[in-house]
């Protein structure tokens, strides 16, 4: 895409759909060839199965969050463009957030699959805030592929029609006998010609319309061939380039010190003078988050941060421990209506509990900004940088076309990157400097001051008579999640940010994203929030890791209640043919029901999401002798020794890029089963960083991982970002549950157990640079 070559007028490059596989692309005027993508089309419902007691689909069945995010980004899509250069690439400027999920090589799969050029020649960067794509340059929900899978398809389609005529006239000869291959253009009489020689020609003056037919399936070359990341190089020689690799002139480390509860604020600061006058230090400002301070080096700045003296405002959850937010969420439960009729009727009933985790990635919250008095630069990782454009220009109070905003690759996201907490805070930072500032959050900024996964409670009853399961309902009480980003524009994000509307917000979220892949009779799934003192935020999955875990383990229960296997009985009631393929495999692949020594068990589960289906099947090994291993500044716990995970996208563009996620997500839901969560006390938490806030480590990860990629069920991909982490969180509590003959109710497992480690004091906020790495490596 050339962003410069974009058409005035986008009247002018809107794309009909006249067949199944038959658009109409249009070449745009430019000095080389330049073409527009095609308006993208609506998902369809599946077709379901029947149950003796079934369930009436909920509004995510028939249309979900990522639906409608693909259906928000059709207005625009015919403003993403791919050029064609004079050496023989095609050049394409993705309007998303690359964040370490693989979507740049995704994306350039499906131009070297309808160009005909070969992988490595197609180039693939990240665009700047684009405030005229509205809702097309959020990245979220899993949606980059499903919403770019077409446009981008028909743009590469008509580049290489526009190709073929270019030659047929060069050659003269008629462009039905051409054909392509590895970016060249050949004859049947052995004329040729590259691309590259021909993209000049391509070119026109006006902006042409152009009819074009894409590729069956049957005739994929690249698309659903598993392929190396294209940034894989780059990434491992140290050249992939991340917002603190951006060299802006002047632009100083720059480092905030930061109140010891959450969001407090600073009444004064005593000794300003003092801290300005050490080694490298050039300004001490106060800023609405702390007190910002920029030096020559991290180093200096971290001395600096630890040496100020702040007198502190309160926070907004002073005085809150994990027990009153508890009460608070159970006290605002939302009620259950149908009552267990015994003897008649028999019901499960289960509370469940899930603690706060942390959002940090593993790049630090981090951004680059250089403001001045009539404009501002800014360069960060984002997921929403169009309303990051928005909201710093009123920060700033500068007109948006002042503001300009550079997307940069990002190591890590999880939804943390949605927010430009970073961005904004630069912004202001260099505004009130004066000066450009490169500024990076201490990796205990992050924890203690950062986004997290909210605290949630989930209340579960189903009830069953005479072998049918009659009815289920699910109350999930939240602390509230910000959707502060809205989808992706200053109108949602600013509705989400109303009293009443954030509510309305977080409830439509819920719906569209929640369902249960079971007929289970009348079934509800509701959502209660409380409480706005936190830094929340969408971190994998949302609500679903939580949801569907509360849902499986009640699944176990009514199969065990009802003298049935926990896979027959999911099988039995299952909705979807794709969900029971899914199932299957994992239960032949992972031999379920074998025998196993006790304190070991197998656990299984299934997840839906964004029109793709997912299987776990986890083991778990609870004996003394591995729940006692002993590692220095270590939890170990249980270890899940096996995880077998069965997935259907419909169609994988890149099946090594799926697999690489469903091993993160499964990462990821070991974590939250078992070790990783945050302790909330005095209104801040207790873990400051990745040492002791135990994620999933070499130690704890299965030794025995198979990833399955089913064979495509349609002919267009589904969401597959954060597919395995609901289903992993599902498959090892219900392992856990089944080795401990205890069925897990409040996670991580681990949480109300002893800390294992000593927290780090809230002031000086953050620790002292390490002097000797040795001391902790092991």
């Amino acid at each position: 895409m050339a962003a410069s070559d974009r058409p005035e007028r986008a009247d002018e490059v809107t794309v009909h759909e006249v067949g199944r596989r038959r658009f109409l692309g249009y070449v745009l005027a430019a000095s080389t060839l330049t073409v527009a993508a095609q308006i993208g089309e609506s998902a369809v419902a599946p077709a379901r199965a029947q149950a003796a007691v079934p369930s009436l689909p909920g509004p995510s069945e028939i249309y979900d969050l990522n639906d409608m995010l693909t259906d928000a980004a059709l207005p625009t899509a015919n403003l993403i463009t791919i050029q064609v250069e004079a050496d023989g690439t095609a050049s394409f400027v993705l309007p998303r957030a690359e964040v370490g999920q693989g979507i740049t090589t995704s994306s350039a799969m499906l131009i070297a699959e309808e160009l005909d050029l070969p992988l490595d020649k197609v180039k693939v960067s990240l665009a700047d805030a684009r405030p005229e794509l509205l809702f097309n340059q959020m990245t979220g929900a899993s949606n980059t592929t499903i919403s770019t899978f077409t446009p981008i398809r028909v743009a590469a389609a008509t580049a290489r029609a526009r190709l073929l005529e270019a030659a047929a006239a060069q050659f003269g000869e008629a462009p039905s006998t051409l054909t392509t291959r590895a970016g060249v253009v050949t004859s049947p009489r052995g004329k040729a010609a590259t691309y590259g020689e021909l993209a000049a020609k391509a070119a026109s003056r006006t902006t042409l319309q152009l009819a074009v037919t894409l590729k069956k399936p049957a005739q994929f070359g690249v698309i659903g061939t598993p392929r190396g990341r294209i940034d894989a190089l780059a990434a491992v020689t140290g050249r992939k380039q991340f917002a603190m690799d951006v060299q802006v002139a002047d632009a100083l480390p720059t480092m905030v010190c930061r109140p010891p509860t959450i969001n407090g604020t600073v009444r004064s600061v005593d000794n300003r003078a003092d801290v300005l006058a050490m080694p490298g230090i050039t300004h001490v400002v106060t800023v609405p988050t702390g007190v910002a301070v920029r030096g020559r080096t991290f180093g200096q700045c971290i001395d600096a941060v630890r040496a100020l003296r702040v007198s502190w405002g309160p926070g907004t959850a002073d005085g809150a421990s994990d027990a009153t937010v508890l009460k608070e969420l159970r006290n605002a439960e939302l009620p259950l209506v149908i009552p267990g009729l015994d003897p008649l009727v028999k019901s499960v009933d289960a509370r469940f509990t899930f603690h706060f985790a942390s959002n940090s990635a593993l790049e630090p919250n981090c951004a680059i900004a250089d403001v001045r008095s009539d404009r501002a630069e800014i360069w960060a990782s984002l997921k929403t940088p169009i309303v990051a454009q928005e909201r710093i220009a009123l920060t700033l109070g500068l007109p948006l076309s002042a503001v300009k905003v550079h997307v940069t690759e990002g190591g890590g996201s999880f939804g943390r990157k949605l927010f430009f907490d970073a961005a904004i805070e630069a912004a202001r930072i260099s505004q009130a400097m004066s000066k450009p500032v490169k500024l990076m959050w201490h990796r205990t900024d992050d924890f203690r001051q950062g986004r997290t996964h909210p605290m949630s409670t989930s209340r579960v009853r189903a009830t069953y008579a005479l072998g049918e399961v009659l009815s289920y309902e699910q109350r999930h009480t939240s602390v509230a999640t910000d959707f502060g980003h809205g989808l992706g524009e200053i109108i949602t994000s600013m509705a989400a940010k109303l009293p009443v509307g954030d509510l309305a917000f977080s409830e439509t979220i819920f719906e569209l994203t929640q369902q249960s892949p079971y007929h289970f009779g009348a079934t509800t799934q509701l959502l209660g929030e409380v409480d706005k003192g936190f830094n929340t935020g969408s971190m994998r999955n949302i609500y679903s890791p939580n949801v569907r875990c509360a849902q499986e383990l009640v699944v176990d229960q009514l199969a065990a209640k009802m003298g049935k296997d926990a896979y027959r009985f999911r099988r039995q009631f299952l909705k979807e043919d794709r969900a029971r393929a899914v199932l299957d495999k994992v239960a032949q692949v992972g031999e379920w029901g074998r025998e196993m020594p006790a304190g070991t068990a197998q656990g299984i589960a299934v997840h839906p999401e964004y029109h793709g289906f997912v299987a776990v099947l986890a083991e778990i090994d609870c004996r003394p002798e591995t729940t006692g291993r002993q590692i220095p500044d270590a939890y170990t716990g249980p270890r899940v020794t096996r995880v077998v995970c069965a997935v259907d996208v419909g169609l994988a563009v890149n099946p090594r890029g799926l697999e690489a996620q469903m091993m993160g997500g499964i990462m990821d839901g070991i974590a939250v089963t078992l070790s990783s969560g945050l302790h909330h006390e005095d209104g801040h938490f207790l873990e400051g960083s990745w040492d002791n806030y135990f994620y999933t480590r070499q130690w704890n990860t299965p030794p025995e991982l198979d990833i399955i990629v089913m064979p495509p069920t349609g002919e267009k991909p589904g969401g597959a970002g954060e597919l395995a982490v609901a289903g992993a969180m599902a498959a090892v509590a219900c392992a856990y549950g089944r080795a401990t003959g205890t069925m897990p109710t409040t996670f991580p497992i681990n949480h109300d157990g002893p800390l294992g480690f000593e927290p780090l004091p809230t002031v000086p906020p953050i620790p002292a640079s390490p002097t000797d790495g040795l001391g902790r490596a092991y």
